[in-house]
């Protein structure tokens, strides 16, 4: 039985790339030295997995920000605004990832949607009428290329022509479908090259494949690949799925003349049931999703030798195979060094995913495999009684009811009381509430780390950086105020910290988009609030000002999004027990003085399912109570906020709707907010704030931009229902940059008021 991944993390096991990426972005090292970085950690990579005993290493798994960008570059599908600023074509490709505004020309970057269910974010490729899809780019030969003179026939990995063109916004007439022949065409080619360079498999990544399909998607998907396949010469190709199963299209994917099927057998709910009822082709290769890339426990060996006696009955075919990339999990244990070897041993990062692909592969081809003392050992590890059990906080979430669920008077009582009770001017303006995180903080924070700066000092340091953002944010002229966030590493890591139950990482660093990595906590106990979290400086920043303070808290169902959760029980009731621990911070922010809170549920679609079948009993059904419980309890006057970022809601925009907050904001700009039309045509109750500008480009927005955007806000929402903010919170960005796009929402929003005064 061979072995194989879908692809490996491209940042670096200490975030190389991250750092080499922003020097370079910063004019500190020239583009050939940023090469060198990336070449150095696919070279690593590449011996890793060939140490490790992988069978088909994968190749073109690398990118500089995010692989479906690569793919638009590489066929074509790059819109004129960016090629016509004469920049380098590294630098135009930054350009569409990030924006560019300098000596060249001024334009904003691509749209950014998340990765399916997952906390990554591809940037989304525009095709317009006069686009013409045609392989130009270079990029996957070059890294087999290079794979290639360093010993290895590698996989090459392409994001799928289907998926491609399913992700793609069309900005003129055409649609998918018209683009049929120049895509397979394309690919066609693509599976020419491969072929004269040698390759032996190349796989094409599909995971549109797992979501609801309608007749058109199939009849789509067909019609690509009876036109790319016939030309594939002597490489094997591998059509992958991932993140759930293909129910809808099982019988055509296996009727085409693919090579090799890749099937989620984690997610994919009926994946197993769909090979034991169809069968598999004899003809073809299976390979098997059976190890986890998308969570950081051990393998459950037991289970996953089940899974294979079934598959084997079918085929005798199989590769075993990650259930996705391991993009989506930390890079390696060996940087933990701090952490409890009694909680290490049950996890595996992507480095130890390989090593588990060995075990499994050796244990199944055991004449005894359950015998094996490795088989033994992982049996041992699954059965050890877990630690942290707390009764008190199953009990309440067990004795919830209904009415615990709602808040009363209902929205639009409330809503009046609050307007009486902040006379907040027409279009109030307002930021989602982290400031740029300065170097003397990150500093700080890390001295007091390493045990070189007293908590005291460390605490006068937020409060100093408390008092001059409050100032700052009265001198731009806000009408609500935020206190930064200065204390806090991590939306999520912070109040991790600050409840029982959570377990936390040395370097456990995952790629979000771009440059930006996260460090996800670990769900490893039951949770449950061990002492307030945000009161003092929320209190302390209200005393600064006589405007209103919001105070900042993370909603329980992205807090448990963006951790690595448990696997013995529900995700609901992880989701419920956070929501307890919320609840009793945002009481306590009211009983303090603060007046209005903002509940950040950024990620609330991500654990969204893939079909619509499986959205309410599996995730809305718990999702939307556990953010309504943990505001319930406030008085009409306090208002409610809440914030979601980049994602699509059109289709659960009623949902949001019933999470009765007083107000939402959205991450909006970068798809043109074109959120507006989803709003007005649902009469969206909540009072809105859709993000003005881009805060994920380091380009400054002019006031006429961001009066134009709200005049296209208000042609379709209320004026009395609008806020003006910006997209998300502004930790990653400069004040050199913060503060003039502040000064031009407040001048923006201000003049609109006049105008409508």
């Amino acid at each position: 039985m061979k072995s194989t991944i879908i692809g490996y993390p491209r940042i670096g096991n200490l975030r190389e790339l991250k750092f080499a990426s922003e020097k370079y972005f910063r004019g500190e090292i020239t583009a050939a030295e940023l090469e060198q970085t990336a070449k150095e950690i696919r070279l690593y990579n590449l011996n890793l997995q060939k140490d490790s005993g992988l069978d088909l290493i994968p190749s073109n798994d690398f990118s500089f920000y995010d692989g479906v960008l690569d793919t638009a570059f590489l066929l074509n599908a790059v819109p004129a605004r960016y090629t016509a600023l004469g920049l380098s074509p590294l630098d135009t490709y930054f350009a569409a990832a990030r924006g560019y505004q300098g000596e060249k020309g001024d334009v904003k970057a691509l749209a950014m949607k998340k990765w399916y269910n997952t906390n990554y974010h591809y940037m989304v490729p525009e095709i317009d009428d006069d686009t013409e899809i045609s392989l130009t780019g270079t990029k996957p030969f070059d890294l087999f290329a290079e794979a290639l003179e360093n010993g290895v026939k590698t996989k090459p990995v392409i994001v799928g022509a289907y998926t491609f063109l399913k992700l793609a916004r069309y900005k003129g007439q055409k649609t998918a479908s018209d683009y049929i022949a120049q895509t397979a065409a394309a690919y066609s080619a693509l599976l020419q090259k491969f072929s004269a360079l040698g390759a032996e498999w190349v796989q094409f990544d599909e995971p549109s494949l797992v979501k609801d399909l309608t007749a058109d998607d199939i009849a789509l998907f067909k019609a690509l690949y009876e036109k790319i396949l016939p030309g594939k010469g002597s490489v094997k190709v591998l059509a992958q799925t991932y993140f759930g199963d293909v129910r809808d299209c099982y019988k055509e994917l296996c009727a085409l003349d693919f090579d090799g099927i890749g099937l989620d057998f984690i997610e994919g709910k009926q994946s197993l049931a769909l090979v034991s009822a169809n069968g598999f082709p004899k003809e073809k290769v299976l390979f098997a999703g059976v190890v986890n890339g998308k969570n950081i426990w051990r393998n459950n060996y037991a289970a996953t030798l089940d899974i294979l006696d079934t598959l084997k009955r079918h085929t005798g075919n199989i590769v075993l195979n990650t259930s996705c990339s391991l993009l989506h999990v930390p890079c390696t244990l060996s940087n933990e060094t701090k952490l409890d070897a009694s909680y290490k041993k049950h996890f595996a990062y992507a480095e130890e995913k390989l090593a588990e692909l060995a075990e499994i592969r050796q244990i199944a081809d055991a004449a005894q495999p359950r015998e094996t003392e490795i088989f033994r050992s992982n049996a041992a590890l699954h059965s050890e009684p877990r630690s942290g059990r707390n009764d008190a906080v199953r009990e309440k979430v067990a004795g919830l009811t209904a009415q615990d669920f709602v808040r009363l008077p209902a929205f639009a009582e409330r809503e009046k009381i609050q307007k009486e009770r902040f006379r907040l001017p027409l279009f109030p303006t307002t930021t989602i509430g982290s400031f740029p995180q300065t170097a003397d903080v990150k500093s700080a924070r890390t001295a007091l780390r390493k045990g070189e700066l007293s908590a005291a000092d460390y605490e006068k340091l937020i409060e100093r950086k408390i008092a001059e953002c409050v100032a700052l944010q009265e001198e731009i002229g806000l009408d609500v105020l935020v206190h930064g966030e200065f204390e806090r590493n991590d939306m999520v890591e912070y109040f991790g910290e600050c409840l029982d139950g959570y377990l936390f990482t040395e370097k456990a660093w995952v790629q979000s988009y771009g440059t930006r990595c996260v460090k996800p906590p670990v769900v490893w106990g039951d949770i449950s609030r061990a002492k307030p979290m945000t009161v003092r400086w929320s209190v302390y920043a209200q005393s600064l000002t006589e405007k209103p303070m919001k105070g900042m808290l993370t909603g329980p169902v992205t807090i448990l999004n963006w951790s690595f959760p448990r696997e013995d029980i529900s995700l609901k009731e992880s989701a419920l027990q956070i929501a307890l621990a919320i609840r009793e911070e945002v009481l306590d922010l009211e009983a303090n003085g603060i007046r209005i809170i903002q509940v950040d549920e950024a990620a609330l679609r991500e654990k969204l399912p893939l079909r619509k079948s499986d959205w309410r009993k599996d995730y809305l059904d718990w999702a939307i109570p556990a953010f309504r419980y943990v505001h319930s309890g406030v008085r009409p006057e306090t208002q409610i906020h809440t914030h979601m970022c980049y994602s699509e809601f059109a289709d659960i925009i009623r949902d949001i709707d019933d999470m009765d907050a007083d107000v939402i904001t959205f991450e909006a700009s970068r798809s043109d907010l074109t959120i507006l039309d989803v709003l007005k045509e649902n009469n969206f109750r909540t009072e809105v704030g859709p993000g003005v500008y881009d805060i994920h480009s380091p380009r400054v927005p002019s006031k006429e931009e961001i009066k134009a955007a709200i005049a296209k806000m208000k042609a379709r929402i209320p004026a009395e229902k609008l806020w003006v903010n910006p997209d998300c919170g502004l930790k990653t960005r400069g004040n050199a940059e913060t503060v003039p796009s502040l000064q031009n929402l407040v001048n923006a929003a201000i003049e609109v008021r006049n105008e409508n005064s």
